[in-house]
């Protein structure tokens, strides 16, 4: 702190060290951002993809092909294979409840998947994760209209649109499932033994 404060007076800026963990968190990140994106993906591209990069692998791929045509995006990818379909929905399923419940699954544009989904967690083996889709999506198609009358854009609106919530209680099943059972590892399995169904072979 006094060394700060007598670097600052000289017109010097004080950077202390970083630590390992800054390090490798920097070291990750660069070679995230710099990471190859494949239009066209091969088994021997895939065999040499390390498993901590293989989803992201598959998803930039994915995008590659469907692009940015985002009116169309459900319509693209009802056009991949199965694999590339339960791969799709599940990991975006599985990001947004992660990050906000089942409400915000819904709430945005994501929501389009929910039935692909259902069927994406059955075709990776993910049975546990297919039943709460299926529930989550009979409780959401049962209280769809009193949702959706906060959809008007507004987060305050969003915010509201979680009080006495029906689909909150599935959150913590599903927070809980994962720590029983790994989506991930169930998407890496069902890749490594399908390749076919990722390549353009």
């Amino acid at each position: 702190m006094i060394l700060s404060s007598i670097l600052s007076f000289f017109g010097c800026k004080y950077k202390p060290e970083k630590t390992k963990e800054e390090i490798e968190m920097d070291k990750s990140f660069e070679e995230w951002k710099n990471r190859p994106i494949y239009k066209v993906l091969t088994a021997e591209i895939l065999d040499n993809v390390s498993d901590d990069m293989l989803e992201q692998t598959i998803f930039d791929n994915i995008y590659e092909i469907i692009g940015n045509d985002y009116k169309n995006e459900l319509k693209n990818i009802q056009c991949l294979s199965i694999g590339q379909q339960a791969f799709w929905s599940t990991w975006i399923i599985e990001g947004e409840v992660n990050n906000g419940g089942f409400n915000q699954f819904y709430f945005n544009s994501s929501g389009q998947y929910s039935k692909m989904a259902e069927v994406g967690f059955k075709t990776i083996g993910a049975e546990k994760y297919a039943d709460l889709t299926v529930r989550a999506n009979k409780i959401y198609n049962e209280n769809k209209e009193r949702l959706e009358e906060f959809d008007d854009g507004t987060m305050e609106s969003f915010s509201e649109s979680y009080k006495d919530n029906p689909l909150n209680e599935l959150d913590t099943e599903f927070y809980e499932l994962g720590e029983t059972e790994s989506v991930s590892e169930l998407r890496i399995k069902y890749i490594r033994e399908h390749l076919s169904q990722f390549t353009t072979e």
